[in-house]
C-alpha cells in the first residue's frame, strides 16, 4: 500500500538523474520561475490580496508539490481558476477566512488522496468542467476593464451585471495613458511569440511598459500606488486563529477551494503525461496538494494548484523531472530576495492585459461553441453551471452542476436497462427464448442492464402488464452485472407478491455480484436456492416439475462447420 504513496521525486532519484537531464531540469526551472513571476503577482492581486502573497505562494506550494506530487513536471502555483472564490472569502472574512479556507482545503485533498479517489476526480463531466471554467474566464476578463482603461469608480458591485453598469458609468474617467499601456502589452503578448518562445512574452511586456511608464513619467496606476512596498523576503510562519463557528461558515468555501485544486491539478498532470510519455500517480498528487494548501497559508499564501500553461512551459523547456518544479520555486524566492523591490513600478494596466490573456485561453470558447451541438443534457449541464458562475457563485455552480450530471447520468443508465417479456427473437443468440418452448403458465421477463434504484420503478411498472398470474415468473438475469440495495427492495416486493399470488419465481444466469448481494440480504433463502439456476434451460425446466409436465433436454449448441473449400481460402 505505502508504495502506492510515493512521490516522483523518489523514484526519480532512485532510477538515477544524469548530469544532462539535471542541466536541462535547472534551465527549465529557471525559465518557468520567470514566466510564473508576472502570474503569481497578477493572480494575487485580482484575487484581493497583496501582490508580494502570489510570490509566496508559488515559492512555498511550488516546493512542495514538486517534491511530494505524482507527477514529474507538474508545475505548483497560484491559478486563475481561484480568483473568483479567493475574492469572494477575502471580502467576506479577511485573510484571516481565506486562509483557514485553504487549510481545510488542504485537509479534503489530502483526504481524497489517501482514500484513493485521484481516479474518481477525473469522472467530473466535461461539459461541467467546460462551463465553470469559461465563466471564471468571463469574470477575470471583465474584473480588467477597469485597471485596463484606467478607470476611477466611486463605487463597486459583487454582481456581474452590477459590475459592467458601474464600468460604464465610469468611461468618463478613462485614462488613456493607461489605455496605451494596456494596449502595448496585448500586442507584445499577442506579437512576441512569432519573434522568439525563447523568452516569454509576459517578462518582456512587463519590462518594456514599466519602462515606458517611469522613463516617460506617465500618469499610471503602479503596484507601488495601489499596494506600498513590496517585502523582500518571506515572512515569519503564522498560523491563524480557528473557531468553530468560522469552520463552518467556510465548510462550502474550502471544499470549493478543494474541488477546483484536485479537478485542475490532475486535469494538469493527464495534459503533461501525454506531453513526456509517462502516467502520474493521481492519488499521489492529491496528498501534494492538500500538503502544498496546509502550508502555503502559514507563509501567507494562498489556494495553490497545478497550472497546466506553466506546467507545459516546464515540458517544453526540456523539464523531465521533479528538479525543475523545485528549481522554479528557488528562482521565484532569489527574484523576490533580490529584485522584488523593484515590483512597485509595474503597471496595473500591464497586469490586468496579461490577466485579460489569460482569460482568454483560459475560456476555452472553441470548446464551448462546439458542445452546443452536443446533445441537450450536455448542453444543458454547461449552459447552467456557466451561468451560475458568472451570476450566481462559483460554489453553487459547482455543487448544482456535479448533481445535475450524477441525475443525468443515472437517468441515461435508466433508460440503457430494458425489462420485457424475453419473447424476442436475436438473430445469432442460441440461448434467445424463442429458440425454445415456453410451458403454459410460465411467464419469462428478462433485466438487460444494472439493475439499480434508477430503473426499479420500470420493473415495477413492466411486471404490471401481466393481466392473468401466472403459475411461475422467470427473471432471466444474465445480463445484470450489478445490483443495489433499491433493486433488491423492488425484488423483494416481487417475492412476497408472487408468494401471496402462489406463484413460483425463479432466477435465473445470476451474476456473482448481484448473488453475494441476494445472500447478504436473505433474499437468496425466501427465493429457495432450488429456484435459482445458471441457465435459461434450466430454468425452464425447473418450472416444467413444479407444473408436473415433462422436462425436456437442453440443446446441443450449434457449432457451424467450415468447409474444406473454405479452409483453403
Amino acid at each position: 500500500m505505502f508504495s502506492l504513496f510515493v512521490p516522483e521525486s523518489v523514484r526519480a532519484v532512485k532510477e538515477g538523474i544524469s548530469r544532462k537531464t539535471l542541466i536541462n531540469d535547472v534551465m527549465a526551472g529557471v525559465i518557468v520561475g520567470i514566466v510564473a513571476l508576472p502570474l503569481a503577482i497578477a493572480f494575487a492581486i485580482a484575487s484581493g490580496v497583496k501582490p508580494e502573497q502570489g510570490i509566496y505562494t508559488a515559492v512555498v506550494a511550488g516546493f512542495i508539490i514538486s517534491c511530494f506530487g505524482g507527477s514529474r513536471v507538474q508545475i505548483g502555483g497560484p491559478t486563475g481558476a481561484f480568483i473568483i472564490v479567493v475574492f469572494d472569502i477575502v471580502a467576506r472574512y479577511g485573510y484571516d477566512g481565506l486562509a483557514i479556507a485553504t487549510i481545510m482545503a488542504g485537509f479534503m485533498l489530502l483526504v481524497m488522496g489517501f482514500s484513493r479517489l485521484g481516479a474518481a476526480i477525473r469522472f467530473i463531466p466535461y461539459p461541467m468542467t467546460v462551463g465553470f471554467t469559461s465563466g471564471i474566464a468571463l469574470i477575470i476578463f471583465t474584473t480588467q476593464i477597469p485597471d485596463f482603461f484606467g478607470l476611477t469608480l466611486a463605487k463597486t458591485s459583487g454582481e456581474f451585471i452590477g459590475k459592467l453598469a458601474i464600468y460604464a458609468e465610469g468611461m468618463g474617467t478613462l485614462n488613456l495613458q493607461a489605455l496605451a499601456i494596456g494596449g502595448v502589452t496585448l500586442a507584445i503578448l499577442i506579437f512576441w511569440p512569432k519573434v522568439t518562445r525563447k523568452v516569454p512574452g509576459s517578462v518582456v511586456a512587463i519590462l518594456a511598459t514599466t519602462l515606458i511608464a517611469a522613463l516617460l513619467g506617465l500618469d499610471v496606476a503602479t503596484i507601488g500606488s495601489r499596494f506600498g512596498s513590496v517585502p523582500t523576503s518571506l515572512p515569519s510562519p503564522s498560523i491563524p486563529k480557528i473557531d468553530l463557528e468560522t469552520l463552518k461558515e467556510l465548510s462550502s468555501p474550502a471544499f470549493t477551494i478543494a474541488m477546483l485544486a484536485a479537478i485542475e491539478s490532475l486535469l494538469s498532470a493527464v495534459v503533461s503525461d501525454g506531453m513526456i510519455g509517462k502516467r502520474h500517480n493521481a492519488n499521489m498528487e492529491l496528498v501534494a496538494q492538500g500538503l502544498a494548501n496546509i502550508v502555503a497559508p502559514i507563509f501567507g499564501g494562498i489556494p495553490a494548484t497545478g497550472a497546466i500553461a506553466r506546467t507545459a512551459t516546464n515540458v517544453k523547456s526540456g523539464g523531465t523531472t521533479p528538479v525543475a518544479g523545485i528549481v522554479h520555486a528557488a528562482t521565484l524566492l532569489l527574484i523576490l530576495l533580490f529584485f522584488g523591490k523593484w515590483a512597485v513600478l509595474i503597471p496595473m494596466a500591464t497586469l490586468s492585459a496579461i490577466l485579460m490573456m489569460v482569460a482568454y485561453h483560459m475560456s476555452e470558447w472553441r470548446f464551448f461553441l462546439k458542445l452546443l451541438k452536443s446533445p441537450p443534457a450536455d448542453v444543458a449541464v454547461m449552459l447552467v453551471t456557466f451561468a451560475l458562475t458568472v451570476f450566481v457563485d462559483l460554489t453553487v455552480a459547482i455543487e448544482v452542476g456535479v448533481v445535475m450530471a450524477a441525475l443525468l447520468f443515472m437517468n441515461r443508465m435508466a433508460n440503457l436497462t430494458q425489462i420485457k417479456r424475453s419473447t424476442t427473437h436475436l438473430e445469432n443468440d442460441p440461448h434467445a427464448l424463442a429458440c425454445r418452448k415456453v410451458p403454459q403458465g410460465v411467464e419469462v421477463f428478462e433485466i438487460n442492464g444494472p439493475f439499480f434504484f434508477g430503473a426499479a420503478n420500470r420493473f415495477k411498472d413492466t411486471l404490471r402488464v401481466i393481466q392473468k398470474k401466472p403459475k411461475v415468473l422467470i427473471l432471466r438475469c444474465r445480463h445484470i452485472l450489478m445490483i443495489d440495495a433499491t433493486a433488491l427492495r423492488a425484488l423483494e416486493e416481487l417475492v412476497e407478491e408472487t408468494q401471496r399470488e402462489k406463484t413460483l419465481l425463479i432466477l435465473s444466469g445470476v451474476h456473482a455480484q448481484p448473488l453475494v448481494s441476494l445472500e447478504q440480504s436473505g433474499l437468496y433463502y425466501r427465493i429457495g436456492e432450488e429456484n435459482i439456476y445458471t441457465n435459461i434451460d434450466d430454468a425452464l425446466n425447473g418450472a416444467r416439475r413444479h407444473l408436473n409436465l415433462k422436462e425436456v433436454p437442453r440443446p446441443v449448441p450449434f457449432v457451424p462447420t467450415v468447409s474444406r473449400e473454405a479452409e483453403g481460402l
